[in-house]
């Protein structure tokens, strides 16, 4: 997918090389044209694989995100630059992980169909051992996480109450895909000012803050079930403060962007359904199509649909 932002700008979207779950790729071409046009500092507060944070234009961008997984490997790829790719490349040869892009599947004894886990297992299951024991958090740390994301089911993040790195090995491998989005994930985040925190959104700094930034919060959705959201990763206080968060920017002037949902598959967030009426004289709920064509649609059945919103104070 490549395209630009709109007729003022001449960004082109790119895709995270993180397959974060409940990333907004898809949907970025109806929410980015809903952003204000001027923004002096955008945050991303929750921001995952930075799906949005990487496709925003403004002129000093902050990715938060309690994961500090994710920012480290953020700092990685922004500082490494164009050296990330050879230590990945070298970590993948270390462990003798497969290279269909160089190889093809058949030279490792399987197909496009059934994937590559059962040549990558045993190899795979090494790395995410050796991980999991490194002791030292530096970039080669952070490079074999990134490795092990590549070669994992779906390309996601996991990790168990002890910290420990818990998915399976995928189908898939570093393929030219892969490499792409890589590449030009990684020139972005050298080409313009990015900064990387880990700030509960409770913690986050208003005051650095002024009458041009811009807050984007997608947070863990509290009626759907996500790998962010297991061992009780989110609840109903964490979302009675947010809002409350939200509030405390809009009385100070600043404009901010909510991702979430009023309804799923037959449950509701009353908590937000709630605020967003008590508030419909400030806030605006738009309604975003789920699946991503338009930005309307009328279903027969309500209950079966996922109501995804953003809900905005501008």
């Amino acid at each position: 997918m490549s395209m630009l932002l709109d007729k003022d700008t001449d960004i082109e979207i790119i895709q995270s090389p993180l397959n974060y779950t409940g990333g907004k790729f898809k949907l970025l071409p109806q929410i980015l044209p809903l952003f204000p046009k001027n923004i002096d500092i955008f945050v991303d507060l929750f921001c995952g694989g930075a799906n949005v944070g990487v496709n925003v234009k403004s002129n000093r961008i902050i990715l938060n995100d309690t994961d500090d997984n994710l920012t480290y490997l953020f700092n990685m790829f922004k500082n490494l630059g164009s050296d990330c790719l050879p230590l990945l490349d070298k970590i993948i040869e270390k462990y003798g992980l497969s290279q269909s892009s160089k190889y093809g599947y058949e030279y490792y004894g399987c197909n496009s169909g059934t994937g590559l886990a059962p040549y990558n297992k045993d190899k795979f299951l090494k790395l995410r051992d050796d991980f999991n024991n490194s002791p030292d958090p530096g970039y080669y740390h952070y490079a074999m996480l990134y490795v092990l994301i590549i070669y994992s089911f779906n390309n996601q993040i996991r990790f168990n109450r002890q910290g420990q790195f818990n998915l399976p090995v995928g189908k898939r491998d570093f393929n030219e895909k892969m490499q792409d989005k890589l590449s030009k994930f990684i020139k972005r985040l050298e080409a313009k000012r990015y900064e990387f925190s880990n700030y509960d959104f409770r913690d986050f700094d208003m005051s650095q803050l002024n009458s041009d930034s811009f807050v984007y919060a997608d947070p863990p959705y509290l009626i759907t079930c996500a790998t962010y959201n297991e061992q009780g990763g989110w609840n109903e206080q964490d979302e009675k403060d947010l809002l409350g968060f939200l509030d405390k920017l809009h009385s100070n002037n600043i404009k901010f962007a909510l991702s979430n949902v009023l309804r799923s598959k037959g449950k509701e967030n009353s908590i937000l359904i709630n605020w967003a009426n008590k508030n419909n004289d400030k806030y605006r709920v738009i309604n975003l199509n789920y699946d991503y064509n338009n930005s309307n649609y009328q279903v027969k059945n309500k209950e079966s649909v996922t109501a995804e919103v953003l809900i905005i104070n501008y």
